[in-house]
Parts: C-alpha cells; structure tokens; sequence
C-alpha cells in the first residue's frame, strides 16, 4: 500500500473525531525494528494501518487506534513484558480482525486448544485493576462483552460494535 493508502486505512480503525488528529504509525519493516510515522497527530491518539503478514495468521485486515494506556500495553505485549496499565485504556477495531487466540496472547494462528476468534467491529478496554474484568464472561460467542486473555496480564475487554457481526464470530475458530 502508498502511504495515503496506509493511513486511510489506519484512520478506519476509529471514529473520525480521533482518526483525523491521531498521529499515524506504519509497522516495522522487519521484527524488532523500528515502526515509521506516516505522519504526525495532535490529540495523543497512534493509529495503524493493518498488520503486515509477519504477525501471522491475525494479520491483515486489522486497521486499530491506540490510546497513551493502550500505547503503553502494546509496546508490553511487543517486548512480551508486564504491562503497567495505571488507568482505563480505549482502543478501537472498527474493522473488526481477521482472528485471534482467546486465551494465548502470543499465538501467530489458530490450533485446537488456543481458542481461535474472528472478532468484529470492537472496541477494547484496559483496567488498571484486572478484577474489574471477573464479571464478564469469556466466552466471544454471547454477542456482548468478553475477556480475552484471562488470567494473563494482557487481559482485556472485548467489546462488540455491531450485533449483526457478533452473532457470527465464532466462524474463524480452529
């Protein structure tokens, strides 16, 4: 894709009263390599393009906007380190994905034991206190709210933007 391309798409990720005013991030070219700012925002918002296939089978199709918290948690998850979440975080996939292990916060694609989810349109939540997540469920598959990666420290909120799709994530496991 052009940079135009690139950061149209980014910018799909989110509502467009953040989008327009994110700062616009491309991904490494290669692993452990630096990302490339396609260019530069005002409201602390980074939004990315989708994922190139070197993430595996959930790349692709997986434009996302990330607040600072969720910033924060994802340079963790990159380094495979604790994350220090010190309040709630939002971050949107207004796209939706293209799958992603329920339960392995580092699984490339799915296997029969890791739980393998097509998600739609979501929005996804952070709590600084991973109790907050105990009252809803796990399963993806209710059409509301769940957890992904319980009992990890990458544990989060999974929330459904568009019934109509909910109802048919469980299409893409194993």
């Amino acid at each position: 894709m052009t940079t135009a391309q690139k950061t149209a798409n980014a910018m799909s990720a989110a509502p467009a009263e953040i989008s327009k005013k994110a700062t616009i991030v491309d991904w490494p070219e290669k692993e452990g390599g630096q990302p490339k700012q396609l260019r530069a925002g005002t409201n602390g918002w980074v939004c990315f393009p989708n994922s190139p296939m070197q993430f595996g089978a959930a790349s692709v199709d997986d434009p996302m906007c990330l607040d600072k918290q969720w910033q924060a948690w994802g340079d963790a998850w990159m380094s495979k380190a604790q994350p220090k979440v010190t309040g709630t975080g939002i971050a949107y996939m207004l796209r939706g994905d293209k799958g992603a292990s329920n339960t392995d916060p580092f699984a490339t694609g799915p296997t029969a034991t890791n739980d393998w989810v097509v998600s739609p349109p979501h929005i996804m939540v952070l709590y600084a206190d991973l109790k907050m997540l105990d009252a809803y469920p796990t399963d993806p598959k209710t059409g509301g709210p769940w957890v992904m990666w319980k009992g990890t420290p990458y544990a989060h909120l999974m929330v459904p933007v568009s019934p109509a799709k909910a109802a048919k994530m469980g299409a893409g496991k194993k």
